[in-house]
């Protein structure tokens, strides 16, 4: 697994084999291939999950997110865990 230093300079992307469903508290993520349902309990984690299929790094999504940088290391957790049940995978090219 990716240290959280070198995941913010890496590109990770939404799996194609998930769909979020937007909710008031955020969104469910639901994985169709391992049947995974995951709660993104806040609306700014889904922004930033959303524009990691746009950004090249994390880093650049956290930025077109609005996140302040002081909160990155808490968003950061929550992406490793989406990235640990398949929800988001690296990038083409990317390193892990």
């Amino acid at each position: 697994m990716t240290s959280t230093g070198t995941m913010l300079d890496e590109g990770w992307a939404l799996s194609p084999a998930v769909a979020l469903r937007p909710e008031p508290f955020g969104a469910m993520a639901y994985h169709f291939g391992n049947r995974k349902l995951t709660f993104l309990k806040k609306p700014e984690l889904v922004r930033v999950v959303r524009s990691l299929n746009e950004c090249t790094t994390v880093r650049e999504a956290l930025v077109q997110a609005g996140i302040p940088e002081a909160q990155w290391h808490a968003y950061l957790g929550a992406l490793h865990s989406l990235a640990a049940t398949n929800m988001i995978r690296a990038s083409e090219g990317s390193k892990q």
